[in-house]
């Protein structure tokens, strides 16, 4: 059964919300936080472990290096102060996919604190969200639970994979958000977004939501219009896309109305999202640190850092994203909405491998935006991964220049490259693709066109140069689409002995 909601409007003219989130990171390490296992997405399940990820007892757990180096760049790239020594703690919490029946984690000494990130709507307008820290972690493996519909409630029974326990995770604490009113729901997606692009940028995850690479746990109270004082918050966990982020807050600010309005009071407690139903379920009672019972990882020494190391990978850190974007913007003289679009499609990268390959800004554009978007979409992968280089879209490029081939061949060599046929010339010559440029056989091909279409050349004479597409239209099909229809459209008019 639903819980109770109010319109989101009604929740808004009663209670400001206040959000915050906790982001959980996948590092793309080669190995494991604590040991030598594969850090690798899709293997059998349970090959990927050694007797440390799998809590044996007597075994020695070290530490990372790369990960440890990862948490101090994103710490970096959050304007966050890197901790001169932190330290890894023990979380006592019972997870079934966890062997140790406790989490490796960091508590009260964490590798990066006090920091902020501006993140920018749609609009153009800015919040700056403050960062509380980003600590260091592991991740539990993974339970799939059989029956069901792979929910945990009426499964029959549950399998473990141990495949992700011990993968090195980084996790980021933001401070509480208010002020967002009516876009807090937009803020929550477009924070997970930013959060995503800046460690993808980083280079240091793989940053694949769908995978869980990178995960949100969103947290909701409201506060009634005037008060100073938090209110109870709920934690919807492990929510793995920017739309359901979305969702899932605007959803429990309507849940929490609907509460507080009938006089109950707000249960600190974890929440599910499920996609189908768009709607949060109770999970767990929310508990404080204090039920963790944390203590120092006895098994670990803290990690020492000093500014030459800190200022070494300072000096390693790409362009910031939002750096990026506006200067790509101005080099490239998108409008606003191109740009927006561009980013959304997630071609920014092609586009400016394409640039640097050798094509113009518009024509990277033309071709990221167009022809490949589609037949990305028709083939159900993501633009970048249908398999087409900035030298295909060049090299197609200069061949419509050359004249070699109109806009519509072009469309078809590129299925046919992606079918493996060739570079785009190669297509070109096997196909027999290139444009009719011979006079004699045009001529003759706008002739047979104008003779069995003598009521359309009638109009032509009489100064109704537009019906000139229908002849056009009529060589076009007759050569495949080869021909040049700027050349045809001439020939037409010059045989009518009309001026174009």
């Amino acid at each position: 059964m639903s819980d109770e909601t109010l319109s989101f409007d009604e929740a808004l003219a009663k209670y400001d919300p206040v959000l915050g989130f906790e982001v959980h990171v996948e590092l793309n390490t080669r190995t494991k936080m604590f040991d030598a296992a594969p850090n690798a997405f899709g293997d059998v399940p349970n090959t990927n472990t050694t007797p440390v990820s799998l809590g044996l007892p007597g075994v020695l757990p070290m530490v990372n290096r790369t990960a440890v180096e990862s948490a101090i760049k994103l710490g970096l790239a959050l304007g966050c102060e890197i901790a001169p020594v932190s330290e890894f703690s023990r979380k006592n919490y019972f997870y079934p996919d966890t062997p140790k029946n406790f989490q490796t984690s960091q508590y009260d000494k964490p590798i990066a604190e006090n920091g902020s990130l501006d993140v920018e709507l749609e609009d153009g307008t800015v919040f700056t969200v403050d960062i509380e820290r980003a600590h260091m972690e592991e991740d539990a493996g993974k339970l799939s639970h059989m029956g069901g519909a792979g929910r945990i409630q009426g499964a029959s029974y549950s399998l473990v994979d141990y495949n992700r326990a011990g993968v090195p995770l980084i996790e980021i604490v933001t401070r509480p958000i208010r002020g967002a009113g009516e876009r807090a729901p937009e803020l929550a997606r477009a924070y997970v977004a930013a959060i995503r692009e800046i460690v993808k940028n980083l280079g240091i995850s793989d940053a694949r939501m769908e995978r869980g690479n990178v995960r949100c746990d969103a947290n909701v109270s409201l506060m009634p219009k005037g008060a100073d004082t938090l209110g109870t918050r709920t934690e919807t966990k492990n929510v793995n896309s920017m739309r359901s982020v979305e969702r899932a807050v605007r959803y429990e600010i309507c849940r929490h109305a609907a509460v507080l309005d009938s006089g109950a009071p707000i249960v600190q407690e974890t929440r599910h999202w499920h996609e189908d139903t768009r709607e949060t379920t109770s999970g767990r009672p929310k508990s404080d640190a204090d039920d963790y019972r944390y203590f120092p990882e006895p098994d670990l020494v803290p990690v020492v850092t000093d500014a030459e190391w800190i200022e070494r990978l300072r000096a390693e850190l790409p362009e910031p994203p939002a750096e990026r974007r506006r200067r790509l913007k101005a080099e490239w003289g998108y409008s606003e909405e191109e740009f927006r679009d561009v980013v959304n499609a997630g071609v920014m990268d092609q586009i400016e491998e394409t640039i640097a390959t050798g094509a113009s800004a518009a024509v990277a554009r033309k071709w990221w935006m167009g022809e490949i978007s589609r037949l990305a979409k028709q083939r159900e992968v993501e633009p970048g991964e249908l398999g087409v280089t900035p030298a295909t879209v060049v090299e197609l490029n200069q061949l419509i220049e050359k004249g070699e081939i109109n806009d519509k061949i072009a469309r078809q060599v590129l299925e046919h490259v992606l079918d493996d046929e060739g570079t785009p010339a190669e297509v070109v010559e096997k196909r027999g693709l290139a444009v009719v440029s011979d006079e004699g056989a045009l001529s003759t091909a706008v002739d047979e066109a104008l003779a069995a279409m003598p009521d359309v050349a009638e109009k032509i004479r009489g100064g109704k140069v537009q019906a000139a597409g229908a002849v056009v239209g009529q060589v076009m099909k007759a050569t495949r689409g080869q021909a040049d229809a700027g050349r045809v459209r001439e020939l037409i008019l010059q045989k009518l002995g009309v001026e174009g």
